[in-house]
């Protein structure tokens, strides 16, 4: 069936006419007349009583008319949908973001997002590096987020921001006036699982020193770590602004390690070939304002710097 042709019966119907419907159509009544002629041979079947002087449909009328206001009435009705999504009005914003990001960055961006924009729902999922890459190329998220290196032709990486990582210890440890990089290694730590952006950076960083953490217990996350080292059972390397609660409870401290900082930049990724939705855009900008927020209370950047 051609819709043109339907859209033009129907507009027919509406008017009242087939001069009425030229006029509002901008038409020749001709060329409309030969449209419902093509329609009526295409579906073998009358739909106006010619032998009436007003415009009268069929039964045949009458039953496509209804059906045609029905299909007309939901591309109306879609076309409203594309609008609100547009207009961010509506729809879902699909995040994961490496463990670190979505627990202590994330949230307070996705707070402003939710009060510019109360009607798009937000997914956010936590996962480690190696996840975040997997549900990206997956097309299950429209935003990632990672803390860790990546290196693969299926995505663009966009730099973010930095993010220092620190030496957390216990307030009575013996370190915590400071330490040399050579003395972490005697040192009992606290790690994070393979895959993890935060393991896979302290490892470099320290190799860089010719240093290898060899007595190492696996966590599962950087609150347990943090909580671990409190209670006593070992160091950490973590990101300063998921320290930051626990050094104002006074329960750890950061170790000043002579001659090491470790700053690493988060990244942003996206697909390539894909474009971006309208509420994965809006939620970029906001992660450059937290950005410029960011640097505005930063200190100036020494030492080591991860790529």
């Amino acid at each position: 069936m051609n819709l043109h042709h339907l859209r033009l019966f129907a507009a027919v119907v509406d008017c009242g006419g087939f001069t009425k419907a030229a006029a509002a159509l901008n038409l020749s009544q001709p060329a409309i007349s030969k449209s419902i002629n093509e329609l009526e041979k295409r579906l073998h079947v009358p739909l106006f009583d010619r032998s009436s002087r007003t415009v009268k449909l069929t039964d045949a009328g009458t039953t496509l008319y209804a059906r045609a206001k029905e299909l007309f009435g939901v591309e109306r009705a879609a076309e409203q949908e594309l609008r609100e999504l547009r207009g961010m009005k509506r729809g879902v914003l699909r995040i994961a973001a490496s463990t670190t990001i979505a627990t202590y960055i994330l949230p307070r961006v996705l707070g402003r997002f939710h009060t510019r924009h109360p009607g798009i729902r937000i997914r956010a999922m936590s996962a480690n590096t190696r996840s975040v890459l997997k549900m990206l190329l997956q097309w299950h998220v429209d935003v990632a987020l990672v803390e860790g290196p990546i290196a693969d032709s299926r995505v663009h990486v966009h730099a973010w921001r930095d993010d220092e990582l620190v030496v957390i210890a216990p307030p009575d440890h013996p370190f915590a006036a400071g330490a040399t990089v050579h003395e972490l290694a005697s040192e009992p730590f606290l790690v994070r699982e393979p895959g993890s952006g935060t393991r896979v950076v302290t490892q470099r960083a320290l190799a860089k020193f010719g240093v290898r953490l060899s007595r190492t217990m696996r966590v599962g996350g950087t609150e347990a770590m943090k909580q671990g080292v409190a209670a006593g059972l070992g160091l950490a390397i973590v990101s300063r602004a998921a320290a930051a609660d626990q050094l104002e409870l006074g329960r750890i401290v950061i170790v000043p390690v002579q001659g090491m900082r470790i700053v690493r930049q988060l990244t942003r990724l996206t697909l390539v070939g894909r474009a971006p939705t309208a509420s994965s855009r809006e939620l970029s900008a906001l992660l450059e304002e937290d950005t410029m927020r960011a640097v505005a209370d930063a200190s100036g950047d020494a030492g080591i710097r991860e790529p």
